[in-house]
């Protein structure tokens, strides 16, 4: 088995790092499943030199920053299609300011891979897009954590 780990990158504090390595080293000793962790899969798509310049891109030269982004949006989404199990969300206000992660749900939703979603936001103010494509729903990864050890 293998969970997508998805949530906030770009805008978040930490680019998300310390709760995909937390999560992932959970999934792997007590269920010995895998995890896609962008922050791990990154560096095997694109060079040092790329991942260096990657941010300044952005501003700088867009047609490059935007050949790289796609390079990562087709690896993202192969590996959700062809690889993926299930798809473990941190929704918050870090993840509401980018797009990958309202991609990597719908199509995981669209293609009946479950997403659990774990969020403290009232559900009133996630979007009913994001609340369609969402399986299950925990208030923290405790929740989260127990709900997988019963299922699996």
């Amino acid at each position: 088995m293998k969970a997508y780990l998805a949530g906030a990158i770009e805008h978040a504090p930490d680019k998300g790092k310390a709760w995909r390595a937390d999560l992932a080293e959970f999934l792997q000793k007590e269920f010995g499943h895998e995890s896609y962790n962008p922050h791990i899969e990154e560096p095997k798509i694109l060079t040092p030199e790329k991942r260096e310049q990657f941010r300044f891109l952005k501003t700088e030269n867009l047609p490059e920053f935007q050949k790289i982004v796609r390079k990562l949006i087709r690896n993202d989404i192969h590996s959700i299609l062809t690889d993926i199990d299930y798809v473990i969300c941190l929704w918050d206000e870090h993840a509401e300011k980018g797009g990958g992660t309202y991609g990597e749900l719908t199509f995981a939703f669209f293609h009946g891979i479950p997403v659990y979603m774990v969020t403290t936001k009232p559900l009133e103010q996630i979007s009913g897009w994001i609340l369609g494509c969402t399986a299950e729903f925990f208030k923290d990864f405790e929740e989260l954590k127990e709900f997988l050890r019963e299922k699996y």
